[in-house]
């Protein structure tokens, strides 16, 4: 089931400022190996916002073009689903294949990896354009996810997600970010705190949505992902990678608001409001002060109620 979007970011502070129009705020993105069809399969009844069929890592280079067929069959069985594609990088001989192969009905957006210029969402673009005027499919409608993973695209992050109205969100990816700073993963990642941070605001400069989080690889360790999953919402991000099912219910209570919160984001707008009736713009809530950064706060938890609910 596709999550609903919000309308222009309302709750922002500063809404006035974004560039885009509605973008879709969307918790979890599963990848799905391109060639596995058991996996494949199993797409129908797994509840994740966003859908990833992977043709690059997942796929050894034997087995692209039978893949491609694969995900193809799967994304038409799936129309109703978030379907993105993860595609071969542009300095790969797979990469106009994916394109050429897999650009049709039901197809959301794609997945670029290891995008380091703003040229390379141009240039994607363009041929995205071709590819719609050739399929009779809107102009515009496949979105484009940056995949940052390297120094030089983290540093030219904010040109690549203003680089075309496609991209409304940025992606992490830290394993080849860590190789390529020459980092050590860690499990406390305090090695990916800067770049995490860096993301979150050059996303919001540009007038995108919030980036989403890397993948976390150790499947067992349900502690540890969650412990992740809570500190990348509260740096900014809007959810997270994601690679097995077991996955995908621990990041949606991490970014679906709790009842508790809920309550709290009712008490701050309705006191607000209340302050304003008396001419008030600052007030105090059980001992804190609250003004318009919260109280925008608390309208941006409540909006995504109805979001999440969907």
């Amino acid at each position: 089931m596709k999550t609903k979007s919000w309308e222009k970011y309302k709750a922002f502070p500063n809404d006035g400022k974004m560039k885009r129009g509605e973008v879709m705020i969307t918790r979890t993105w599963m990848f799905i190996p391109g060639s596995d069809e058991k996996k494949l399969k199993k797409v129908q009844q797994l509840c994740a916002d966003v859908f990833i069929y992977d043709l690059e890592d997942a796929v050894s280079p034997e087995g692209k073009k039978d893949a491609r067929d694969l995900v193809r069959k799967y994304i038409k069985a799936n129309q109703e689903k978030e379907n993105y594609i993860r595609i071969n990088g542009f300095h790969t001989p797979y990469f106009y294949d994916d394109l050429l192969d897999l650009i049709d009905l039901g197809l959301t957006g794609i997945v670029l990896p290891k995008v380091e210029t703003k040229e390379e969402i141009r240039s994607l673009d363009h041929l995205l354009v071709e590819r719609e005027s050739k399929r009779n499919l809107t102009k515009g409608q496949i979105k484009i996810v940056p995949l940052i993973e390297s120094a030089l695209g983290l540093y030219n992050s904010f040109e690549i997600a203003s680089a075309s109205q496609r991209v409304q969100q940025l992606a992490f990816g830290s394993m080849d970010y860590a190789f390529d700073i020459n980092a050590t993963i860690t499990k406390n990642a305090h090695e990916l705190l800067y770049a995490r941070s860096q993301l979150v605001v050059t996303s919001r400069a540009a007038g995108v949505g919030p980036p989403i989080d890397t993948v976390f690889v150790d499947i067992k360790d349900h502690k540890g992902f969650l412990a992740e999953t809570q500190l990348v919402k509260e740096l900014g991000f809007q959810g997270k990678l994601i690679i097995h099912p077991d996955q995908v219910d621990l990041v949606n209570q991490v970014f679906t608001p709790s009842p508790e919160e809920i309550e709290e984001a009712e008490r701050i707008v309705s006191a607000f409001e209340q302050a304003l009736v008396k001419g008030e713009g600052v007030l105090q809530l059980k001992g804190k002060m609250i003004d318009l950064p919260i109280v925008e706060r608390a309208k941006r938890t409540l909006q995504s109620v109805n979001l999440y609910q969907a």
